[in-house]
């Protein structure tokens, strides 16, 4: 994949296209990210990374850019479909949804988890690559049925978007496929962690569209956010 970029300028905007949009997703990851858009110059309204805040759009200290926070599944939605120009959000959204107008220039690398397969403790021990089928209980059908079509096994997918660590307990599915982070919640109700499908970071996602609509403008935010890795690299 091509990963140049337009020699970028000081972020502008032409009068007749507002500001560029950046989509932000809510929870744990906004404190991780603060230090990240401070060294890019991103001062959002200060209610932005407040939960109880009904805002949902927030200017910033440039007139040139808005902020829009937004559940950390629909930050690749909102860009892929132009209402956001540019994002971020983890991997795992990337992987499910694999929109072709998003290009990711940026690994930011915070937010580190996995997606990974999960089991009960003490499961039967019968080898997975003699399954035929097998029903897994995830928010990521897509990465599931991926992964276990790869291995000629169909995945009967329950789509649950929470509390996927129950299903295998309440007789809903064997195995469970969902993003991990130190594991706890899984030992906490008797799953183990069985298998790695993939390691995840937060990514800054851009619209293909609009890096050539608005090529100055969209490459000065994505220079911001490289020199602010770079930056934080270099201590």
């Amino acid at each position: 994949m091509d990963h140049s970029i337009p020699t970028p300028m000081s972020p502008s905007t032409p009068d007749d296209a507002g500001p560029v949009v950046l989509a932000l997703p809510k929870g744990r990851i906004l404190s991780e990210l603060g230090p990240v858009l401070a060294r890019a110059g991103i001062v959002p309204a200060a209610d932005y990374a407040d939960e109880s805040s009904r805002r949902l759009r927030f200017p910033t200290e440039d007139p040139s850019l808005d902020v829009i926070r937004v559940r950390s599944f629909d930050v690749a939605t909102f860009v892929a479909h132009g209402a956001a120009q540019i994002g971020i959000c983890g991997a795992d959204v990337l992987m499910e949804f694999d929109y072709a107008e998003i290009y990711a220039p940026l690994d930011l690398g915070i937010g580190r988890c996995r997606v990974s397969v999960a089991e009960p403790v003490g499961g039967h021990a019968d080898d997975p690559s003699r399954w035929s089928r097998v029903t897994v209980a995830t928010k990521y059908p897509n990465i599931a049925r991926r992964h276990y079509a790869a291995r000629g096994v169909q995945a009967e997918v329950v789509h649950l978007n929470g509390a996927m660590e129950l299903a295998p307990s309440m007789g809903l599915a064997r195995l469970i496929v969902d993003l991990v982070q130190t594991g706890s919640t899984l030992k906490a109700n008797g799953l183990r962690e069985s298998e790695v499908i993939a390691h995840v970071t937060s990514r800054l996602i851009v619209n293909r569209t609009a890096l050539k609509t608005r090529p100055e403008a969209i490459g000065a935010w994505i220079a911001r956010f490289r020199a602010a890795l770079a930056e934080r690299d270099a201590r």
